[in-house]
């Protein structure tokens, strides 16, 4: 499967290499780094896949780092991006929930004792977070004063218990106190608007977040209102596939801790708690300015009820030929970046007696041409205690004597919520 991974900073500096299949040249990175600036140049994304003569590149891109797999042979690009995903997963579990390169730097000795727990020749192998952390401790004050004192090693020589079982997810002779388990449902919105409001496209990306702290080896039964509408669903290994295929009913046994229960998609929602209008004109001619006029609001059923939208920020990019501005917004504050001139205003929480606004003209460095399109604006917000899809849990019954307390919780999130204006 793989035979390198690097991670490599978003200046391009190489901050891990491991290779399990030969030494690799650095110059592979390079070439990488030259496709990473050149998307930036034509103000795309990095694809995913990138094909060279000898290699197959194949990478995630993060909010500060890039992981990078490359492979000698034709292999599944979505499982190398899965293990991928799950590296990282791990790395937010150990670190912290920002991975930066000084995150790597400073927990350098943790990063390829994880890399060679999770990877064998290059193919996963355990891959299970609470394994990972039965084997290897994660740092802290505690444990490197520890280290430190006795001059012990932070990795275990025992296996956890159950690892070699049929269930490698859940070890044995887990206790609590108190039986509970709670779930986080999160769904994104991606969707394309036209400038009259309809609905170019649409899609609901959602996931089932779990945090399970149950004894014993209990044996789960979740039903949901409608589980007909999820489409290309995904499980976690302790999902039973086959009891989902014929009964739509899902049966696991839940690891210990925090783990993601399946991810789903449901097309067909035409109807936003949310709407914008924008209007951005430019007038022909030698004045050379730009009005401006955006409105975000809730809509109608969701102002009378008790849900409410927050963190919302609108992302308007305008021309690069945009020389100077004069809006003002009746609600939030907003800041232009004289570099991209992207302006980002940011609403925060829609207040439902007053409809947010931005108003005012743009004008153009003199002499430049009046742009021919107008910017697409892009909206993030979240809406606690709501899911869009309308998605809930019936119920959940356990093999175990004792009766586990149940805790469900939604949330509506931007994705990629995209309005023409």
């Amino acid at each position: 499967m793989l035979s390198s991974f690097f991670i490599i900073a978003d200046q391009g500096d190489i901050l891990i290499e491991k290779h399990w299949r030969g030494l690799m040249n650095r110059s592979i990175c390079e070439y990488f780094w030259d496709q990473v600036l050149q998307s930036k140049q034509n103000g795309s994304s990095v694809p995913p896949v990138i094909s060279t003569p000898k290699y197959y590149l194949i990478n995630i891109q993060k909010q500060n780092i890039y992981l990078l797999g490359v492979c000698q042979s034709e292999v599944s690009p979505l499982l190398v991006v899965d293990f991928l995903q799950r590296i990282y997963d791990t790395f937010v579990e150990y670190f912290g929930p920002t991975i930066t390169s000084t995150t790597i730097k400073e927990n350098f000795v943790h990063v390829y004792q994880l890399l060679d727990e999770m990877a064998d020749n290059g193919f996963p192998f355990t891959t299970e977070l609470n394994f990972l952390k039965e084997m290897i401790k994660p740092p802290g004050v505690l444990s490197n004063v520890i280290s430190s004192v006795t001059g012990t090693s932070n990795i275990t020589d025992i296996l956890p218990n159950g690892s070699l079982g049929a269930i490698q997810w859940r070890k044995t002779g887990i206790k609590y106190t108190q039986n509970k388990i709670f779930f986080d449902i999160i769904e994104e919105i991606d969707c394309i608007i036209d400038s009259n409001g309809y609905i170019v496209s649409s899609e609901i990306n959602g996931e089932i977040l779990c945090h399970c702290n149950l004894s014993g080896m209990p044996d789960l039964t979740m039903t949901f209102n409608n589980p007909r509408m999820l489409d290309d669903v995904s499980f976690h290994p302790c999902v039973r596939y086959s009891r989902w295929e014929n009964d739509r009913v899902l049966s696991f046994i839940p690891p210990d801790g925090n783990f993601k229960l399946l991810s789903y998609r449901v097309k067909g929602i035409n109807q936003f708690p949310i709407y914008v209008k924008p209007q951005i004109s430019y007038s022909d001619g030698s004045s050379s300015i730009g009005r401006v006029n955006v409105t975000v609001g809730a809509k109608g059923y969701n102002v009378q009820s008790k849900l409410s939208i927050e963190d919302v920020i609108a992302t308007i990019p305008f021309s690069k030929t945009t020389s100077s501005t004069n809006l003002s917004a009746n609600i939030g504050s907003f800041g232009m970046d004289e570099q991209s001139k992207i302006l980002k205003w940011n609403i925060g929480k829609i207040p439902k007696e007053k409809t947010p606004f931005l108003s005012g003209t743009v004008s153009l460095i003199s002499g430049s041409v009046t742009p021919e399109s107008t910017p697409s604006i892009m909206l993030q917000f979240k809406i606690p205690q709501y899911a869009i899809t309308g998605l809930t849990i019936d119920s959940l019954a356990c093999t175990e004597r004792y009766k586990p307390f149940k805790g469900v919780k939604s949330t509506t999130k931007a994705g990629k919520f995209q309005v023409r204006s």
